[in-house]
């Protein structure tokens, strides 16, 4: 276990390292390296997650990893859309939806199907995702669909004032989820844990959330860096440059997916519906008012509807992981299908 403390501590320090020396013509084996430190940074940063973890509790551990992940995500959107550029007024939608459809497919998929292999059936509490659920429906469909359908302004975007009420419509629903995830309804979100666990100290604690934090800052700046250098190889490939939004959808999601998989091994599903469903509502209920205030402030242009296609395959996953939580229990054939709509959705991507 020492071992494990000392790489984890070193690993950060390394990664930004390597982040910080990264010159602008990197060659191969120098962007190598650097997709080499991101992994490396994304397995600390799971490590430390779980440490802070088992010192506050749930449903707080999965919280403190889930803002952490989001705050630094929405950093980047707004960085990236004040450079401007072909495609910077849909860069929030896009990166968005893939980041909502990984997590309710992806992360939820892997995690349910390696639960399934190792213990056929895991049981949660389908009172947390009715909550979380009911939140995140209402969120998607306020942000990504409804501005489809409004009339003030042609297109699928939100006049100045919408704009300014759904932001405060996503802080008011997010708010609230928390609210009753960590006082109301605590119970409904706590995991089962079996066996002995590692006591962990305040200093330690504190500690593994400032390398949290350390390593979640240099996955994303790494996972912005390596961007062009993925969407040079996407384009060289002859693919949609759409696959780039969630090539960095997928690696910014990565801590979360890993310690999502890892719980489910350890037959706590709870915790990974937690990180899954919590992910996603901090994705869209905290990137959207900070991606408003930005826009609303410059005066940037903003397209938040969805396409037809889109919104049937939004449609489609939302509604399959209601189906597959509303009994309490998990089994590999759910985890089949929530795979199978991932995979549709990255294939309609590469062919439209």
């Amino acid at each position: 276990m020492k071992k494990i403390f000392q790489w984890t501590y070193i690993s950060p320090v390394i990664a930004w390292i390597v982040y910080l020396l990264l010159p602008a013509d990197a060659g191969f084996l120098v962007n190598l390296l650097a997709v080499v430190a991101l992994i490396v940074g994304v397995l600390s940063a799971v490590h430390h997650a779980e440490v802070v973890a088992h010192k506050v509790g749930e449903p707080y551990g999965t919280i403190i990893l889930a803002i952490a992940v989001t705050l630094l995500e929405a950093s980047i959107i707004v960085s990236l859309m004040l450079t401007g550029g072909v495609g910077a007024d849909t860069y929030a939608r896009d990166t968005l939806f893939a980041a909502v459809m990984i997590i309710l497919n992806g992360i939820l998929g892997i995690s349910m199907f390696v639960g399934a292999l190792k213990f056929k059936e895991q049981t949660f509490e389908t009172k947390s995702v009715t909550i979380a659920l009911v939140s995140l429906v209402s969120i998607l469909v306020l942000t990504l669909v409804l501005p489809n359908f409004t009339t003030s302004i042609a297109g699928p975007s939100y006049s100045a004032p919408q704009l300014i009420a759904i932001g405060i419509c996503c802080l008011v629903i997010y708010g609230s989820f928390l609210f009753t995830q960590t006082v109301r309804h605590r119970k409904y979100f706590l995991t089962d844990v079996t066996g002995e666990e590692k006591a962990v100290t305040q200093v330690e604690a504190l500690t593994s959330l400032v390398l949290l934090l350390v390593c979640l800052g240099v996955v994303i700046l790494l996972a912005k860096t390596l961007s062009p250098v993925i969407e040079d190889g996407v384009v060289a490939a002859g693919l949609p440059t759409a696959l780039v939004g969630v090539a960095i959808a997928a690696v910014i999601l990565l801590p979360e997916g890993i310690a999502a998989i890892r719980a489910a091994r350890r037959n706590q599903y709870q915790t990974s519906i937690n990180l899954a469903l919590g992910s996603a509502l901090a994705s869209i209920g905290l990137s959207i008012p900070t991606v408003v205030i930005v826009c609303t402030l410059m005066d940037l242009p903003l397209v938040l509807g969805l396409d037809m296609k889109s919104m049937v395959l939004l449609v489609l996953s939302v509604f399959t992981v209601m189906l597959s939580l509303n009994k309490g229990q998990t089994n590999s054939l759910y985890a089949i299908v929530l795979l199978v709509n991932l995979m549709m959705y990255i294939f309609t991507i590469v062919f439209p």
